[in-house]
């Protein structure tokens, strides 16, 4: 019999605060994150707007800020997040073998210093049409702090928390685009399944608010530019969405094995029961037009759970707001779930938090596991026109109130990522 893996930790750092109940609270009154971005000056940006962390710092998780000073947003995030879990699972004093605990995370690169670069290539230029490298080079040599520069790294957060917390099992990072934080928690429960470790702190974090996350984005057309109207911009499965919007922070679960958590005495928010990972095999940025890859991730995690296609009480839909990905995913419930598709609600809280990119999923696999609790599902805000491509039920606007006993969490990310959560309520 495979091991039983349980949620006993939960953490974030979010545009919506970085308070459990009080981003709960908000997401369920259909409040947004999104305004006009303050972290540079996007003036010039056919975006202009973002879903900011604001107002915070880790001085909220006891840590002097003074003492992080070269490590990126992404690694506040991820410490601010994996701090409120750990301390949640009641893990901070509790005896455990250091071997047994382990982390495993979903983390985008560190925040470029845009400015630092931008003197570099003003003296690399200097004034002239082609590059001088040596005179950039130089630059780069007297403005660079050796350790930002290594922060920048994706697996630095990983390690910093294994230092923070002793875990000295096993320790990870993917960075599987808009999948990541997802993917990290499927292979942390596989981990834990196979006896590999006990406890495994999991989930992601990451920022692409600054000029070259935008920049790349606004390349592909795939971010809004409503930038008059920065909290009605996301609007997934509307049919007059224009692209997504830019979110940034952190969530972080702590998962335990069953037995372990039992001997804690710790609370049990959920377990993880399901856990699917597929390829679309086909474009870089584009989900293949049949979904084949989301169609067979979503059956893949039923079949892990050991469960059909009636038992599925809310979907967390990845519903960036994009025409191609809403669309694809609508197919792609329908085609695993016939006719039953049409009863299962489905919302997307990016409409509400923008998109956390490495850091999605796992946010969203949260609010799954408090839509469980208190049996409230979040709505989809700003769903005004129906698309006739999207013809679910997407919760529109207002909160519903819903028994729901299991979740699907659903993350396609660029390069053609799919992956599956399915939690459900504890039965012991």
């Amino acid at each position: 019999m495979r091991r039983r893996v349980v949620i006993t930790g939960i953490g974030m750092v979010t545009p919506l605060g970085a308070d459990r109940e009080r981003i709960w609270k908000r997401l369920l009154a259909g409040e947004s994150g999104v305004g006009y971005t303050t972290l540079f000056d996007a003036a010039n940006f056919p975006t202009k707007i973002s879903a900011e962390v604001k107002n915070w710092d880790l001085s909220d998780v006891g840590e002097n800020p003074e003492d992080w000073k070269y490590q990126g947003r992404h690694t506040h995030f991820a410490i601010g997040a994996a701090k409120k879990a750990v301390e949640d699972a009641g893990l901070k004093d509790a005896r455990i073998d250091p071997t047994r605990f382990g982390v495993y995370t979903g983390s985008g690169e560190g925040q470029q210093d845009f400015d630092r670069f931008t003197e570099m290539m003003v003296a690399g230029l200097n004034g002239g049409p082609s590059l001088d490298v040596a005179r950039f080079t130089r630059k780069g040599l007297e403005l660079l702090n050796p350790i930002s520069e290594l922060e920048q790294e994706p697996n630095m957060s990983v390690g910093h928390l294994a230092s923070l917390f002793n875990a000295q099992g096993p320790n990870v990072n993917c960075l599987t685009a808009c999948a990541a934080s997802s993917q990290a928690i499927g292979e942390a429960v596989e981990i834990i399944r196979r006896g590999e470790a006990d406890i495994m702190l999991a989930g992601g974090t990451h920022t692409m608010i600054h000029p070259f996350g935008v920049t790349g984005f606004n390349l592909l057309t795939a971010l809004s530019t409503r930038n008059d109207e920065p909290t009605r911009a996301s609007r997934p499965f509307d049919r007059d969405r224009d692209g997504f919007v830019l979110g940034e922070g952190a969530g972080m679960i702590v998962l335990e094995e069953l037995q372990s958590a039992k001997a804690r005495g710790a609370y049990i928010h959920g377990e993880v029961v399901g856990y699917g990972s597929t390829a679309d095999a086909f474009r870089i940025t584009d989900a293949h037009p049949e979904g084949r890859g989301a169609i067979s991730c979503i059956r893949m995690a039923l079949a892990d759970a050991g469960l059909g296609v009636n038992d599925i009480d809310y979907i967390n839909a990845h519903g960036t707001s994009t025409s191609v990905n809403d669309k694809i995913e609508s197919l792609a419930i329908k085609q695993v779930f016939g006719d039953q598709a049409y009863k299962i609600p489905v919302s997307s809280t990016k409409s509400m938090m923008g998109h956390l990119i490495a850091a999605a999923g796992a946010t969203e696999l949260i609010y799954c596991l408090l839509a469980i609790r208190d049996n409230i599902l979040p709505p989809t805000i700003n769903y005004e026109v129906p698309d006739p491509d999207c013809d679910l039920d997407y919760i529109p606007n207002k909160a519903r109130e819903k028994r729901c006993d299991v979740a699907l969490s659903n993350s396609f990310g660029f390069g053609g990522q799919n992956i599956a959560l399915i939690c459900k309520r504890f039965e012991g």
